[in-house]
Order: C-alpha cells, then sequence, then structure tokens
C-alpha cells in the first residue's frame, strides 16, 4: 500500500493527517529527525491523536518542504529556529523575517559565486587533461 494511500481522509473538506511514519516517507526524514525539528522549535506544535500519536497535516508537510529549502541554503539550524520563532510571533515579525531571508540570500549568492568559479577551474583542468591525454579539450 503506498504511503498517500493510507493516509485518512476526513469527509467535507477536512484535513488529511499524516503518521509519523509516513511523513517520514514523504519527506525522508527520519522519525528522529521530525521528532527533534518538534523538540528544538523548528516545527509549530504537531497535533496529537487521543493516543498521543502525531498527526501531521498538509500545512505541517508544507513547512518541512520549506524547511527542506532552507537546508538547502546552509542556513544554521538556529536561524531555522529563530524564523519558525518569528512566523509564530505573528505578522508584527515581517520585517524581521524578511531581513533573515535577505542575509540567507546573500549567503547563497556568495555561494553560487564561489561554486561557478571552481566549476570554471575544474573546466580548465578537465580540458588540460584532455589535451594532455591525446585527446581533444572538452
Amino acid at each position: 500500500m503506498s504511503v498517500m494511500a493510507s493516509t485518512s481522509t476526513a469527509p467535507s473538506g477536512a484535513r488529511t493527517h499524516h503518521s509519523i511514519s509516513e511523513v517520514s516517507a514523504l519527506t525522508g526524514l527520519s522519525a528522529h529527525t521530525l521528532r527533534w525539528y518538534e523538540r528544538i522549535g523548528l516545527m509549530p506544535h504537531v497535533d496529537r491523536s487521543h493516543t498521543g500519536q502525531r498527526r501531521f497535516t498538509e500545512q505541517d508537510l508544507n513547512w518541512l518542504a520549506f524547511v527542506g529549502k532552507l537546508r538547502l541554503t546552509g542556513m544554521p539550524v538556529a536561524d531555522m529556529v529563530r524564523y519558525a520563532e518569528l512566523v509564530r510571533e505573528g505578522d508584527h515579525t515581517r520585517d524581521a523575517r524578511r531581513e533573515l531571508l535577505e542575509a540567507t540570500r546573500r549567503d547563497v549568492l556568495s555561494r553560487i559565486t564561489e561554486l561557478q568559479d571552481t566549476l570554471a577551474v575544474l573546466d580548465i583542468k578537465i580540458g588540460h587533461y584532455g589535451t594532455a591525454c591525446g585527446g581533444t579539450p572538452s
């Protein structure tokens, strides 16, 4: 049975809930990591069933997708937690959130430039080896 086929769907447009194992399968994050995200405040409070099992919503999945993008930027976990705190504090923190994202964007652009420079060096070396080994430059 697929992960999506095993989720429960409530009638009349109510949210679908996902277990921690389903979210783990959907996101590639371990259950341990998901619990850690919740514990450090990176995840908003996750709803619980009457038996205490976590019940993740589509909104939680969207948040995790965004956190995944922040991780790819190289943003430190402390900054991600700070961003999550600002979101929970409400609309009056929009400027602070924007500033945090803009700083991360500058870091990403700097890393892209570094990677482009590194790629150029690799291309030169690869071309050199192609020529030195009797082949034609790439």
